[in-house]
């Protein structure tokens, strides 16, 4: 199958930048639609399609050019989960100017853990600050794409943080660090 769907066990708190029921969002389980290159579509209607076409109902929902089988990686740390496409042909610098080119790194984090939104917000950093990282050490000038997607997914509850110095930020990073390298290495090959 060309696309990635992901469906929970039971509703999670999302909150995402996804093209699909993005923000914050109750989600039953989330997917990686593939699109053409240089996709210029009506992603609002075209991922409701998707949604239909699946029998899928409040799913959070990303898009890529990328042929998902070949780089989708996935890594698992305690109780967190990271699943992740990589496509780099638009590396870019926070805060610089660069050209608009096609080229998405998708992150899915579920966190089996309960929640505050403001922990959301702050997986959402600590994963961010793991995707750099790993672009970083593996040689790319880049913070990360110009077109990239981040989700987090946790269970509503009393957790208020999921920074770096804490039991989930630790397992978010080394979970988005590992499958990201795996995806970009994957990627890679596919270009060499």
């Amino acid at each position: 199958m060309e696309h990635y769907i992901k469906s929970f066990d039971e509703k999670m708190l999302s909150l995402s930048n996804a093209p699909h029921n993005g923000g914050l969002f109750k989600a039953n389980g989330f997917f990686f639609m593939h699109v053409p290159k240089n996709y210029n579509g009506n992603y609002k209607r075209d991922c409701a399609e998707f949604e239909r076409k699946y029998s899928l109902r409040d799913f959070v929902g990303f898009m890529t050019a990328v042929t998902i089988p070949n780089v989708l990686s996935v890594a698992k740390h305690k109780n967190v989960e990271a699943y992740i496409t990589a496509g780099i042909t638009n590396p870019a610098i926070v805060g610089e100017e660069c050209k608009f080119e096609y080229g998405t790194i998708n992150i899915a984090v579920l966190i089996k853990e309960g929640l505050t939104i403001g922990a959301l917000a702050n997986a959402i950093m600590t994963a961010s600050e793991a995707k750099t990282y790993t672009l970083l050490k593996l040689g790319y000038n880049a913070t990360g794409t110009t077109s990239d997607g981040i989700g987090i997914f946790a269970f509503e509850g009393e957790q208020e943080w999921a920074g770096t110095a804490t039991g989930i930020g630790i397992s978010i990073g080394k979970a988005v660090r590992k499958a990201l390298e795996e995806s970009i290495r994957k990627w890679e090959k596919i270009r060499s």
